[in-house]
């Protein structure tokens, strides 16, 4: 019964890992250390799912997507990356949602 729970649990963490990979998904790599500097306005993006990674507890996040610099923020459209933002040596996101806003637009613009 036990080993039952186990994988239950472990699927159930599963899925909630990584990038959707349909639609437009906007994803905040941000660090526990850095939460200061975080990106309030990922859940007022319009026509796409928001998501927040912690790479100090998802390392592997980290390194498949490459951040060099957090916060960071990229827009992906069906699992891959159309645009990336990324923060300042001051560990500051200059991008605004006006900006991460426009490119969603031109993601869904360009399906037409």
């Amino acid at each position: 019964m036990k080993q039952l729970i186990y994988i239950c649990l472990f699927a159930a963490l599963s899925l909630g890992m990584g990038i959707p990979d349909s639609g437009v998904c906007v994803v905040e790599f941000n660090a526990s250390f850095n939460s200061a500097n975080s990106v309030d306005w990922i859940d007022k993006l319009s026509d796409c799912k928001g998501q927040r990674i912690d790479i100090a507890s998802e390392p592997e996040m980290q390194k498949e997507h490459k951040i060099v610099v957090v916060p960071t923020v990229i827009v992906f459209n069906d699992g891959e990356e159309v645009e990336r933002f990324q923060a300042n040596i001051m560990m500051q996101l200059e991008a605004t949602q006006k900006d991460v806003q426009e490119a969603i637009d031109d993601v869904i613009m360009s399906a037409f």
